[in-house]
């Protein structure tokens, strides 16, 4: 979009350009969100950027009406391949606060000038200040939602020091950490305080239309037992399963929204959920896993518009508009869940690391491809996870999709439709399709939901 399509959008409050981009009012010093309903200012006093960060960069602080930080993703990091999308995904995997730039850059197998200089040249801000303007949002949502004591916060949000918290708190929003929690909007009663074991409510963002059904259609098909479980009568499901995190353990619901499908095309919509996590440093790590699982930040308007235009699409677009092709919440396990099927289950009671305390059915984490790779050496399992352990294969947000396709494809007994399988969900490829299937050129970049289209319609059978 050129700046004055962009001016158009906000001048119409686009819902569905929330995330894609962000403008700012030079006369007020507040950036928001395309659908803004706040009065369109002059477009000689608007400027915009491709991310919040560059915004608060440039010295603008998020709209208070409508918290453009809050909105989903933008969908360009899901189909994007180069190392731009990579850096993104990563980011937002919260591989700089752990590991910080050097990390990051590591693995993308750059060096850190140069992730600093193709971020800053196309997103107006480098990987420290798209870390930071993460870890404000992450802040934010805690402050508002939660009563977490605000010391918890600051280091549950990433920042390495309170000073440091109270510092970004005041710089993005113009407030204190104590005036933002006072100012939640809906604040409510006071009661116990959110610990990690009692959970923390969140509601996670998606644009548009959201067909939610037939998600948790296959999260409950898919369920292995021990560590995932789907319960309730269909429109009101929750999905439950645990986590191994960068630094703990986790325990995560999600609820199917009624009606999250939604006729409010232009707004959009949240699913509830509630995380327990053994560390809260993990927070910023299990929300993005749960947004891949749950393909939250996808573009349903392009999708739609674009597998709409297919005469064998087009009927099963109309009658599901918003589905989703969902991702994986540990690539690793999707990888080997792939290969061995509904043998998982015993993979789990056999090498799974037992819960410390157990969550009704929920009892373990699946095991690490280390454990299995020492424990089931022969075959296709034990080359696949000796590869996933020594990092011959990798399935991590910044991997290269196709580096990793070839080296799955050379590994013993794999064939090209479990590494396309693979490839959709653990790497979240938007634009796969299994070898034996013809999916016309015209549905790309978006073949990956074609399939689920075709697969959700009975069409084509689940792998």
């Amino acid at each position: 979009m050129d700046e004055d399509s962009r001016y158009e959008a906000v001048r119409s409050r686009d819902g569905r350009f929330d995330g894609a981009f962000f403008f700012a009012v030079e006369t007020t010093g507040i950036y928001c969100r395309p659908s803004c309903p706040a009065v369109t200012p002059k477009r000689h006093n608007v400027r915009f950027f491709a991310t919040a960060a560059a915004a608060q960069g440039s010295g603008f602080r998020a709209c208070r009406r409508c918290r453009p930080d809050a909105v989903p993703g933008s969908a360009d990091w899901n189909a994007r391949a180069d190392v731009v999308g990579r850096a993104m995904r990563l980011i937002g995997d919260g591989v700089v606060d752990r590991e910080g730039v050097a990390g990051l850059a590591a693995r993308l197998g750059y060096s850190a000038r140069q992730v600093q200089r193709q971020l800053t040249a196309e997103l107006g801000a480098g990987p420290v200040a798209l870390a930071r303007a993460q870890r404000a949002h992450t802040a934010r949502v805690l402050l508002q939602t939660t009563d977490l004591p605000i010391t918890q916060i600051a280091f549950a949000s990433g920042f390495a020091s309170v000073r440091q918290f109270n510092d970004t708190i005041r710089a993005v929003y113009a407030s204190t950490p104590s005036e933002l929690r006072a100012a939640a909007p809906q604040r409510r009663p006071a009661r116990r305080a959110d610990t990690p074991s009692a959970g923390i409510l969140l509601r996670l963002a998606h644009r548009g239309p959201y067909h939610a059904g037939a998600v948790f259609d296959l999260l409950a098909r898919e369920a292995v037992p021990g560590i995932e479980e789907a319960s309730g009568a269909p429109g009101g499901r929750t999905y439950r399963r645990t986590l191994r995190l960068p630094y703990g353990t986790g325990i995560v619901a999600v609820d199917e929204r009624p009606g999250s499908s939604g006729s409010a095309r232009h707004r959009g919509g949240w699913l509830d959920a509630r995380l327990h996590l053994t560390d809260l440093r993990d927070l910023t790590t299990a929300v993005q896993r749960l947004r891949r699982l749950f393909d939250l930040d996808a573009d349903p308007y392009a999708v739609d518009e674009r597998l709409g235009s297919d005469p064998r699409l087009a009927p099963l677009v109309a009658a599901r508009p918003g589905l989703r092709s969902p991702g994986a919440a540990d690539p690793e396990e999707l990888a080997i869940r792939a290969l061995v099927g509904p043998a998982a289950e015993q993979l789990v009671q056999r090498y799974g690391k037992a819960l410390d305390v157990p969550c009704g059915t929920l009892t373990h984490i699946f095991p690490e491809p280390a454990v299995l790779a020492e424990a089931e050496p022969g075959g296709t399992l034990g080359a696949l996870t000796a590869a996933l352990a020594d990092g011959a294969v990798r399935l991590d947000p910044g991997a290269d999709r196709d580096d990793a396709q070839a080296a799955l494809l050379a590994l013993p007994g794999l064939d090209g439709a479990t590494v396309v399988a693979i490839r959709t969900r653990a790497l979240g490829d938007p634009d796969a399709a299994p070898p034996d299937m013809d999916v016309p050129d015209s549905c790309r970049p978006w073949r990956s939901y074609a399939v689920q289209h075709l697969c959700t319609a009975g069409e084509l059978e689940y792998r």
